[in-house]
């Protein structure tokens, strides 16, 4: 009778997480998703950090999110979304694929490419975990790491993979689903965000509690992206949930390769033409309205280069 009602308890249990409002606590990882600004490193780490003040090191932190936007133009990656649920001795997971496309105009969209696991964990948890990020994409000066949203205290500095970086407590100033409270750590030479710490502003649902993010940042070709983001977060009910994001390998297309897309010069006054060169264009194919005649053209897109 004991296991029997110890199993009907872990049935209950799992049973109410499933019936949870749409998981909405596990999205919460999207509230990140900009934070961790991608953008420009400027050279090599310094041998050790400057005695910047807070309003120092934060500033330069503006001038390199600027830089960042004006450098990164576009990218493509392929984002691996895994959860798990953990209640008891009763174990529920799901994995979905998701194609990213950033350009500096528009922002990030997103495609999902596959999903497996728990179908449930699928809509109601990785779903939205997406949409969550595509919402934060779109309200990018609600979510930046600015005086305008976050105050900024100075708490010390550290070697973080053996580059020096500053670490600061950042407090939101005003209530916002995508705002969130901890340390981030900025390394001393680019001023890049490399790692964050953090907790929600707010609980978003009475049903979750306790939930730890950590996210990072990883030099790539030159530019500072995601890399990972950790999230665990309790269950009221019984359990937990993790959810991770590998960010996959990027393609960059910098703003180097944006003069493909300049447009061309006016073309230079023509001079006469010959009367020999007047017979040879009356008899070509493109001139006399041939439907044979094709040009080839080459696309000015930068994106078809990471095709």
């Amino acid at each position: 009778m004991r296991k029997e009602s110890m199993a009907a308890k872990r049935n209950g249990t799992l049973s109410c997480f499933m019936r949870l409002p749409r998981a909405r606590g596990l999205s919460l990882v999207a509230l990140f998703a900009f934070a961790l600004s991608t953008g420009w490193a400027k050279g090599p780490a310094p041998p050790h950090t400057a005695a910047l003040s807070s309003a120092q090191v934060v500033s330069e932190m503006q001038n390199y999110i600027r830089a960042q936007r004006k450098e990164l133009r576009q990218y493509r990656s392929l984002r691996t979304y895994r959860v798990e649920y953990h209640g008891y001795d009763r174990k529920i997971e799901a994995t979905m694929k998701v194609a990213v496309s950033y350009d500096a105009s528009q922002g990030e969209s997103f495609r999902i490419v596959s999903q497996s696991g728990s179908a449930f964990l699928c809509n109601a948890v990785l779903k939205r975990a997406v949409q969550g990020e595509e919402e934060a994409s779109k309200e990018r000066a609600a979510t930046a790491l600015t005086p305008a949203n976050y105050r900024f205290q100075l708490l010390g500095s550290q070697n973080l993979n053996g580059r020096p970086a500053y670490v600061l407590a950042v407090e939101p100033l005003k209530s916002g689903k995508f705002l969130y409270k901890g340390k981030i750590w900025v390394d001393a030479s680019d001023f890049a965000v490399m790692k964050i710490r953090a907790t929600p502003s707010r609980n978003p649902s009475f049903w979750i509690y306790g939930t730890r993010i950590r996210l990072t940042n990883e030099l790539t070709k030159g530019f500072w992206l995601p890399e990972e983001t950790e999230s665990r977060t309790r269950v009221r009910i019984g359990g937990r949930a993790d959810l991770t994001i590998d960010y996959g390998a990027y393609q960059i297309a910098p703003a180097a390769r944006t003069a493909r897309i300049m447009p061309l010069p006016s073309p230079v006054p023509k001079l006469a033409a010959t009367r020999p060169e007047r017979e040879a264009a009356e008899q070509s194919p493109c001139l006399s309205g041939a439907k044979s005649c094709h040009t080839s053209q080459t696309s000015a897109d930068p994106a078809a280069s990471l095709q």
